[in-house]
C-alpha cells in the first residue's frame, strides 16, 4: 500500500512540474531566451525581471567530467543505467544521427546520436532540433569505444535555444549573378530558393544551391545546409570564393580551371520554411554536348542549365554513379557524390529514359592529363521525350558528322567517314551524308570498295562541305580544313629516350602501340624499345593503334618520395607535335618472350623492368570484391597470379570475352605507384588466333 502511496504523490509531482512548465506530454522542452517589453526596460534585479529558466536544474544532471569517469569505468559494454547529462553544443558533427560534441566547464564529450523523448525520432526528423551554441539535456547510457568515452545514444529531454547576433553590415545585398561576379572574398547577401541539397560521406548535409530570378550559386557549409529544406526561401550571408580540393590545385592551374563558384563560411539568416519553386524564367536551355564543350576560361560551374538528356544508372562494386548524356547516348558526364551514389538514389526512376533536366556542372575533376566536367542534377521530370524528326538532319551533322575533321592537318588521315547515320535512342535511321570539297588539291574524298575515305594532300585551305539529308529535311555546314607540311624534327629512338638523363626534355619518333591504363597515355614503340607516354585526356583520345608520330616531352623516372625502387621510366606532359597517322605494324623484337607468369611476378622493383613487355600465356580472372572490382592474369596452374594496373575491372572491359580463358598476352611491366613489386599493363590479348589491342584512352 505503502508503494502505491509514493507512486501516486511521485506520479502527481511530476504532473505539477510538467504543467508548471507547460510542456506537451512526451515532447521536447525547448526554451526560448526571455524577452523584455522595449517600452518599458527593466533593470537587472529589479521587480518584473524575467530570468532565464534553467534546464540543468530541472534534471538530475551529472557534469562532463563525472560522465567521462563513468564511461571509462563502464568500457565497451556500457554503463547499465542512463544519466541526465547537460552541456553546450560545440558542433553538431552529423546532421543525420544528431552526433554532436557538448561541454560544460568540467569538460566536453562526444554523443554518438541523438533522438527525441519519445526515443524513436532521429535527430534529422524533430519538427524543432538543438544546433551549435544551444543547451541541451541528454538523457543515456555511458561508454567507451576505442579509446573515445562517450554517449551512446542521447534522448534529448530539453533545450535552450541561443540566439546568436550576427552583424550583417559588412554583407553587400547582392543578386545571385552579381555574387557570381563577385571578388574573390567579398562578403554578399543573398536572397534565393534552395533547389538542391548536396551531402557528404554518411549523407550528412554539406551545402545547397540557391536561386533567384537572375541565376543560381552553390553555397557551402554544412550548418547551413542543415538548416534548410528543398523550396525553403532563405537569406544567406558568407563570402564569395572558388573551390578546387587540395590535391588538384596544381593541375587545375596548369588547365586554366578557376574552381568551382560557391559561397563559403555561409550563415542562413532567415528562412521562410515554405515550399516554393525555384525561379527558371532566367535558365538557359542547351545541350550536354555544348556544356561539355563549353572552355574552362568560362566559369559555368554552379549555375543551372535546361537540357534533354539521358538519365543512366551504372551500378558498381559498393557505388552506383549516375550519367547524364546527351541523345547520342554518349557525350557527358556523372554526377558529383561523395556518398557513393546514394545521394541520388531518387534518380532511379529516371533510368533509361531521356527526361526533362535542370542540370548544374558543380565542377571539373583536374587531373594531369586534363579536366572532366561533373554534374548535379538539381530537377529531373519525365515527360515522354519525343525527338522531334523535322531535326534529324542537323542532329547528325552536329553530333557525328562534324567531329569527324580536325581544323589542322599535317599528313593525310586516310579517314573513313560516315555516310548515313542512325540512333535507336532517338528513332533516327537512314540519314544520308554527303562531302565535297572546294579544293580537292587539299582536301579530297575517295570512295573504295563501298566506303568513302577523306584524304588530306597538299599545303593550303579548303572547305569542306558537310550535307545531311533525311526524307524532305536538309542541313549542311561549312567546315574549313588547314593542311600544313609537316615541320621538320631532330628526333631519336626510344632507346636513347630511355636513356636519357631524367627531366630531359626529348623529342622521340614511333608508333603508336597501344593505351596505358590508369593513366592519360600510351606506349609509344620502334624498332629499339617502349616507353610510356602519359599528355592530355583529349590529345591522347585523337590517337589510334599504329598511328605514327612523333612526340615532345619530358623523360623521367616517377618515383614516390622516399621510394628506392626503380619507379616507373616515362614521358611525360607529353605534345604530339606530327601525327603522320598510318595503320602501322609495331616491331616486337625487343618483347621477352618464353617468360611465365611466375617469372613476371618474381621480377624486381629495385631493378628497372617498367619498360619492357613480355609475351605470357595466362588466365584471365575478373573478381568482385564488394566495393571494388579487379582483373588480374594467374599462371595455368591457378597457383600465382599478376595483379593489373587499375582503377576497376572496367578499364580492362576488353578482356571479359576472355574471362577465365588461356590467352597470349603482351604484357608491359609498370609500377606507377612505387609498389614493391611489378603490376602488369595488358598491351594486347591474343585467343583462337585472334588478337585485341588494348584501346582504352582513344576513341576508336
Amino acid at each position: 500500500m505503502k508503494k502505491l502511496v509514493y507512486l501516486f504523490i511521485s506520479l502527481f509531482m511530476c504532473f505539477s512540474f510538467a504543467s508548471c512548465l507547460d510542456i506537451p506530454d512526451g515532447k521536447i522542452d525547448k526554451i526560448e531566451k526571455p524577452t523584455v517589453k522595449p517600452e518599458q526596460p527593466v533593470e537587472p534585479g529589479q521587480p518584473g525581471e524575467e530570468e532565464k529558466p534553467n534546464i540543468k536544474e530541472q534534471f538530475d544532471c551529472i557534469t562532463i567530467a563525472e560522465a567521462l569517469e563513468l564511461a571509462a569505468e563502464a568500457g565497451t559494454e556500457g554503463t547499465a543505467e542512463r544519466y541526465y547529462v547537460y552541456g553546450v553544443i560545440e558542433e553538431v558533427e552529423n546532421s543525420t544521427y544528431g552526433s554532436m560534441t557538448i561541454k560544460d566547464e568540467t569538460g566536453s564529450i562526444y554523443v554518438y546520436g541523438v533522438y527525441g523523448k519519445d526515443e524513436t525520432t532521429r535527430y534529422d526528423a524533430l519538427d524543432e532540433k538543438p544546433v551549435a551554441g544551444d543547451e541541451v539535456v541528454l538523457y543515456g547510457k555511458l561508454k567507451t569505444y576505442g579509446e573515445t568515452q562517450e554517449m551512446d545514444r542521447g534522448y534529448l529531454q530539453a533545450y535552450t535555444h541561443v540566439e546568436v547576433e550576427i552583424d550583417d553590415s559588412d554583407y553587400a545585398p547582392k543578386t545571385v549573378l552579381e555574387a557570381r561576379k563577385a571578388e574573390v572574398g567579398e562578403k554578399v547577401k543573398l536572397t534565393g530558393v534552395v533547389a538542391r541539397i548536396t551531402y557528404a560521406y554518411g549523407m550528412v548535409p554539406n551545402g545547397f544551391y540557391i536561386v533567384d530570378n537572375t541565376n543560381s550559386i552553390y553555397v557551402y557549409g554544412k550548418d547551413a545546409a542543415a538548416s534548410v529544406k528543398i523550396g525553403n526561401t532563405v537569406t544567406v550571408i558568407g563570402e564569395k570564393t572558388y573551390y578546387i580540393l587540395e590535391n588538384e590545385i596544381s593541375a587545375a592551374e596548369k588547365h586554366g580551371y578557376q574552381g568551382c563558384c560557391q559561397i563559403q563560411n555561409a550563415i542562413v539568416l532567415e528562412n521562410d520554411k515554405k515550399v516554393s519553386d525555384f525561379d527558371k524564367s532566367w535558365v538557359q536551355e542547351t545541350t550536354i554536348k555544348d556544356i561539355m564543350e563549353t572552355g574552362l576560361e568560362n566559369n559555368i560551374t554552379t549555375t543551372i542549365y535546361k537540357v534533354n538528356s539521358l538519365v543512366k544508372k551504372v551500378p558498381g562494386s559498393g557505388f552506383v554513379n549516375y550519367y547524364f548524356n546527351d541523345l547520342d547516348g554518349v557525350t557527358g558526364s556523372y554526377t558529383y557524390t561523395s556518398c557513393s551514389g546514394s545521394d541520388f538514389a531518387w534518380l532511379d526512376e529516371f533510368d533509361g529514359k531521356v527526361c526533362t533536366v535542370y542540370l548544374s556542372v558543380i565542377n571539373a575533376k583536374a587531373t594531369a592529363g586534363g579536366c572532366v566536367y561533373r554534374f548535379v542534377p538539381i530537377l529531373v521530370t519525365d515527360e515522354n521525350y519525343k525527338f522531334d524528326l523535322k531535326d534529324a538532319a542537323d542532329f547528325a551533322i552536329k553530333y557525328y558528322v562534324a567531329d569527324q575533321f580536325l581544323s589542322t592537318y599535317e599528313a593525310d588521315p586516310e579517314l573513313e567517314v560516315l555516310t548515313t547515320v542512325e540512333n535507336d535512342l532517338i528513332g533516327l535511321k537512314g540519314v544520308k551524308v554527303e562531302y565535297s570539297s572546294s579544293n580537292e588539291k587539299v582536301a579530297y574524298f575517295e570512295e573504295v570498295e563501298g566506303k568513302l575515305y577523306f584524304h588530306a594532300g597538299e599545303a593550303g585551305k579548303a572547305v569542306i562541305t558537310v550535307t545531311a539529308t533525311y526524307e524532305e529535311y536538309k542541313s549542311s555546314k561549312e567546315i574549313e580544313i588547314t593542311v600544313d607540311a609537316p615541320v621538320e624534327y631532330e628526333t631519336i629512338t626510344v632507346k636513347e629516350a630511355i636513356n636519357t638523363p631524367d627531366d630531359t626534355e626529348v623529342i622521340v619518333r614511333g608508333v603508336v602501340l597501344s593505351s596505358l591504363v590508369n593513366q592519360n597515355g600510351f606506349y609509344l614503340i620502334d624498332e629499339t624499345g617502349v616507353i610510356a607516354v602519359t599528355g592530355l585526356k583529349e590529345d591522347i583520345a585523337l590517337l589510334s593503334v599504329g598511328d605514327e608520330v612523333i612526340v615532345k616531352g619530358t623523360k623521367d623516372h616517377k618515383v614516390k618520395e622516399g621510394y628506392t625502387g626503380a619507379g616507373q621510366i616515362n614521358i611525360y606532359n607529353s605534345t604530339i607535335l606530327v601525327n603522320y597517322y598510318g595503320n602501322h605494324d609495331y616491331s616486337n623484337s625487343t618483347f621477352i618472350t618464353g617468360k611465365t607468369v611466375e617469372e613476371f611476378h618474381e621480377l624486381d622493383c629495385n631493378e628497372d623492368h617498367s619498360t619492357e613487355i613480355y609475351v605470357l600465356k595466362a588466365i584471365v580472372i575478373f573478381e568482385d570484391k564488394g566495393y571494388y572490382t579487379n582483373c588480374k592474369l594467374t599462371s595455368l596452374d591457378g597457383s600465382v597470379s599478376i595483379t593489373l594496373y587499375s582503377s576497376s575491372a572496367k578499364q580492362y572491359s576488353f578482356l571479359e570475352p576472355f574471362s577465365g580463358k588461356e590467352v597470349e598476352v603482351e604484357l608491359a611491366a609498370c609500377n606507377w605507384n612505387s609498389k614493391t613489386y611489378y603490376a602488369g599493363c595488358v598491351v594486347s590479348v591474343t585467343y583462337d588466333g585472334q588478337k585485341v589491342m588494348n584501346t582504352l584512352n582513344f576513341n576508336e
